[in-house]
């Protein structure tokens, strides 16, 4: 079923920012946020245990949020999504592809059109961050191929339901809906 639907992104508040590894995605939805006082930070990311480089990232990443952010460390999206009204911003979705890795396809689906239809019907702004993969070498092993599949599929639902939609590339962000043509997917 092709998903575009201008009824969904006119009344949408949701603004979905991808990008590359050291891309500046994250800066930019902080700065997006930057004067909104009551919007919860949700960090979805795995504990590297013993891995000093994620954790000087984190700090990083701590240290830009301003102080009055709420501060949600889940791997549980849905559920945050489902309970938490006000403003969000979502760092990042491949912690929520990650989390649901080894379900098979059938129940992969499944979760990915609750996530779909929570976000639909959110009223609140909602930002989220996204991992921009695939444009490089196909990974040798079965799961960094179904993460590249999982997370691509996934990003252009979100894309499909956003109100806008950015790219950061090498510290610049361009909002694409302006510049680009929607690819019809079934």
């Amino acid at each position: 079923m092709y998903l575009q639907n201008n009824n969904i992104k006119d009344n949408s508040k949701i603004i979905f920012i991808t990008g590359g590894t050291k891309s500046g995605k994250s800066e930019f939805a902080e700065h997006l946020a930057k004067d909104k006082k009551d919007l919860a930070y949700v960090a979805l990311s795995q504990e590297i245990i013993n891995d000093k480089a994620w954790e000087r990232k984190i700090k990083l990443h701590k240290k830009r949020r301003p102080k009055e952010w709420e501060l949600i460390e889940t791997k549980d999206l849905i559920s945050i999504l489902k309970k938490k009204c006000g403003p969000l911003l979502i760092d990042s979705i491949g912690g929520f592809v990650m989390e649901n890795i080894n379900k098979n396809n059938k129940k992969w689906s499944k979760k990915i059109k609750s996530l779909i239809k929570i976000l639909k019907e959110r009223r609140d702004l909602t930002i989220i961050v996204g991992e921009q993969v695939g444009w490089s070498l196909v990974s040798e092993y079965k799961i960094g191929n179904i993460y590249i599949e999982r997370i691509g599929h996934l990003q252009k639902l979100i894309t499909s339901i956003s109100k806008e939609n950015w790219i950061a590339i090498n510290g610049r962000a361009i909002k694409i809906d302006d510049i680009s043509t929607e690819i019809p997917f079934y």
